[in-house]
């Protein structure tokens, strides 16, 4: 679940409001459900990348030469 920078913005103003002047109820609400899109893309995001991770001790030496040549060809 990806948050859109709309959103982000809109985290952002709240939050610089609430350090100047205070939210009433209905921002501190919407403030609450931004602030958990956000962290569950968050966690969405970093679950992905853990999902990827492959140890180097895990793979045979053909897997290795793979994601050797894959990596070289990256960069």
């Amino acid at each position: 679940m990806a948050i859109t920078q709309e959103k982000i913005e809109r985290i952002n103003e709240l939050a610089a409001k609430k350090k100047v002047e205070g939210l009433t109820e209905e921002e501190l609400a919407e403030q609450k459900v931004l602030y958990k899109e956000y962290l569950a893309g968050i966690r969405g995001q970093v679950r992905q990348k853990l999902e990827n991770v492959r140890y180097v001790e895990d793979l045979t030496e053909e897997e290795l030469k793979e994601e050797l040549a894959i990596r070289t060809k990256e960069v």
